[in-house]
C-alpha cells in the first residue's frame, strides 16, 4: 500500500513528485531507487558515509526478491504456487510474515496477509478503473484467512491452497527498519529512509528533531496539514486518499476490507501512527484503519511508545493522549 508522506526540513523536490528533507550541512547526500512499485529515498548527513548508500539498496533489492508477490522466484510467489506443499523460505521472510500474521490477529482480520486474490481484483493505476465484478470479488474472499497460513521452522504452507499472500502492507516498514539497522552498525547517527513515505528518522538531527509534514487530504501533493518534530522515529500514514478513484460519486480506494471485499466505509481518511519500528507503523496504521475511530484510538492508547493521529471524513484531526507531549506537533493550515 502507497503511503505518502511529505517531509519538511528546508525543502527540496525530488523527482515522482516527492519532497524530501535536508539539512543545513553541505556534507548531506542523498540516494534515490525504485523498489516494490514506490521510490525509495535514503538521505545521509555526513558524506564520509556515502558508500553505505548503495549497501542500502543493495537490501532493497534483496528484499524485493524475497517479498514480491510479482516476481515469480521470490519467497511469496514460491508460497503462493506450491499448492499447499510446505515451502522452504529465507530467516526475513519468515520474519515478516510472522509480524504480518500478528497484525492481522490483533486486528480480528482487519488487516490480513491473505489478501492476494483480492488486491490483485482492485487496479488503481490504470487510466479508466472499474469496480472488479462482486461475483470475482466473492471468489476472492472464500480464499482470505490468516489463520489458512502455517509456519514451521523455516517453512510456510497454505491450508487453502487458494490463498494468496501479499506483503505489500508491512514490507516496506521492514525493509527501512533493516536499512536503519545496517546503518547503525556502521556508525551513522544522522539520517532519513523515506520508502514510499514510510519515513523513518535515524537518530536525531544535531540541529534538532527531524520535522515531518503529514499530506493534507485530497490536497496537492506536498500539502502538509500538520508538521511533527520526531527524533528516532517512523511515521507511516495510511490515507483514502493515496490511491483512489470515483464512479458514479463514489470513492472507492486501496484500502480494502478483507471481510466485504471492498473499500473500508467508516468516516476515517487516514491514520498516522508514529512509533519506534516502521514495520510496526505499517502495521498499526492499517489495522487502526481497520478498527474504525473509537476502536483504533483505544488500541494505541494501550500501546507505549506509540501515538497516533486520525482524520475523520469531516475533516476533523483526532489525536492521542501523547501528542503534544511526548511527540509536538503543529498544525499548518
Amino acid at each position: 500500500m502507497k503511503k505518502l508522506i511529505y517531509f519538511f526540513i528546508n525543502i527540496f523536490l525530488l523527482s515522482f513528485g516527492f519532497l524530501a528533507g535536508c539539512g543545513t550541512s553541505p556534507e548531506k547526500i542523498s540516494k534515490s531507487g525504485f523498489y516494490f512499485d514506490t521510490v525509495i529515498t535514503v538521505t545521509l548527513y555526513d558524506k564520509e558515509y556515502e558508500p553505505h548508500l548503495e549497501d542500502c539498496f543493495k537490501l532493497a533489492d534483496t528484499y524485493e526478491q524475497y517479498f514480491s508477490a510479482t516476481r515469480k522466484d521470490s519467497d511469496v510467489s514460491k508460497i503462493n504456487t506450491a499448492g499447499g506443499k510446505p515451502v522452504q523460505v529465507h530467516e526475513e521472510t519468515m520474519e515478516l510474515i510472522q509480524k504480518g500474521l500478528y497484525y492481522s490477529q490483533v486486528s480480528g482480520g482487519g488487516f490480513d496477509i491473505t489478501v492476494g486474490n483480492l488486491t490483485s481484483l482492485w487496479d488503481f493505476s490504470q487510466e479508466n478503473p472499474a469496480v472488479p465484478k462482486d461475483s470475482d470479488i466473492q471468489n476472492a474472499l472464500a480464499s482470505i484467512d490468516y489463520r489458512n497460513v502455517e509456519v514451521s521452522g523455516n517453512t510456510v504452507s497454505l491450508t487453502n491452497p487458494q490463498t494468496h499472500i501479499d506483503l505489500g502492507g508491512i514490507a516496506k516498514g521492514y525493509i527501512a527498519d533493516k536499512m536503519k539497522e545496517y546503518l547503525i552498525e556502521q556508525g551513522v547517527t544522522e539520517g532519513i529512509i523515506n520508502l514510499g513515505g514510510n519515513v523513518l528518522c535515524l537518530g536525531e538531527k544535531t540541529d534538532g528533531a527531524y520535522r515531518i509534514g503529514v499530506q493534507k487530504p485530497f490536497e496537492p501533493e506536498g500539502t502538509a496539514l500538520f508538521a511533527l518534530n520526531v527524533a528516532d522515529k517512523t511515521v507511516v500514514t495510511s490515507g483514502v486518499y493515496e490511491r483512489c478513484f470515483t464512479l458514479k460519486d463514489k470513492l472507492y480506494h486501496h484500502i480494502l476490507n478483507p471481510a466485504s471485499g471492498y473499500p473500508y466505509d467508516n468516516h476515517l481518511v487516514s491514520v498516522t501512527i508514529i512509533c519506534k519500528n516502521s514495520v510496526d507503523g505499517d502495521g498499526l496504521s492499517t489495522a487502526c484503519f481497520s478498527m474504525g475511530l473509537e476502536k483504533g484510538m483505544e488500541f494505541i492508547e494501550n500501546l507505549s511508545d506509540t501515538e497516533a493521529v486520525f482524520i475523520t471524513e469531516d475533516n476533523e484531526l483526532h489525536f492521542s493522549s501523547g501528542m503534544g507531549k511526548i511527540v509536538p506537533y503543529e498544525i499548518l493550515e
